[in-house]
């Protein structure tokens, strides 16, 4: 039995098609991320599932309970972090764990929640003096007061600095060790690639792509880009002869060589250099990534 199991859902606002057909299965203990621009419907859909939002047809089941028939039921076993959480800034941290565990009738302990959100020192600290980061991790440590089998993270990094998202990239990593399922929602192209067993690409209310990051980049963009200069330059033809080479740009100076064999066209490329009396320099290699995946599909990127 999956963990989730989602059949042709459906929300719509007047004519604007939030989510439009989506139909899912994930398995337990697995990270999935749900991967997309803003607006895309990622968050309609998870709202869905998570009882906040009624809707308007489709089937969702978690943990075989029946989302529509069983709220309540559902709402015993999943934790929910939202995009946006408003907390009471003159409680301290552990107050505010506090507050949360006495909604539930079995919780895990306070202490224990601190240490997984990684704020022990900030036990003590008023809610209002917490950073970004902090905040964060602080409503992930109350998704997980009642010891959820599911784990919903709507947008965790969003807005955080570099060194903050590892952070939580930690937090949800320590996750997959205790038989949680966690879904993800995230913009974020290198989230989906680091934390995600698998992941549902999604735009205008759709899911357009399904799988592990290596199949979906396998299947849409197994092509790789290598970056150059030579100095002096030489005709894009020499360039294009090189073996695996699929298509060859130069812009200002450089060269941009898409490959279907990058090693081989590296070896190649210093090669070709040395016989034609040339020097190569500032090589680089782009391997596809999931964003690569979203612009073959829709023709734009995540992020436009």
């Amino acid at each position: 039995m999956p963990a989730i199991s989602i059949r042709d859902l459906r929300k719509h606002y007047g004519d604007v098609k939030a989510v439009d057909g989506v139909t899912l299965e994930i398995e337990e203990r697995e990270i999935y991320g749900i991967l997309g621009p803003n607006g895309a419907g990622k968050t309609t859909t998870l709202e869905m599932v998570e009882t906040l939002r009624e809707p308007d047809s489709g089937e969702i089941e978690v943990l075989g309970i029946d989302v529509c028939k069983a709220p309540k039921a559902i709402k015993e076993i999943i934790g929910v972090q939202l995009q946006t959480t408003v907390f009471f800034d003159n409680l301290k941290v552990r107050e505010t764990i506090d507050l949360f565990c006495s909604f539930y009738p079995k919780t895990l302990p306070v202490e224990e929640l601190l240490e997984i959100a990684a704020l022990s020192e900030k036990a003590d600290a008023m809610v209002s003096e917490l950073s970004g980061g902090q905040h964060k991790r602080l409503s992930i440590a109350l998704a997980l007061v009642n010891d959820p089998r599911v784990v919903f993270l709507d947008e965790p990094t969003t807005g955080l600095d570099p060194q903050a998202r590892r952070r939580i990239w930690e937090i949800v990593e320590g996750l997959r060790g205790q038989d949680k399922t966690v879904v993800i929602t995230t913009h974020y192209i290198e989230e989906a690639e680091n934390l995600c067993d698998r992941v549902a690409v999604m735009d205008h209310g759709h899911i357009i792509a399904l799988g592990t990051p290596r199949q979906l980049i396998d299947e849409y963009v197994s092509d790789s880009i290598v970056t150059f200069r030579l100095e002096p330059p030489v005709e894009e033809e020499i360039v294009e002869r090189l073996h695996g080479v699929v298509s060859v740009q130069v812009d200002d100076g450089e060269y941009r060589v898409t490959t279907s064999v990058p090693q081989e066209t590296l070896i190649g490329i210093v090669a070709m250099a040395h016989e034609q009396g040339v020097r190569a320099d500032d090589i680089n290699m782009k391997r596809a990534t999931l964003e690569d995946v979203f612009l073959k599909i829709t023709g734009r990127r995540i992020r436009e």
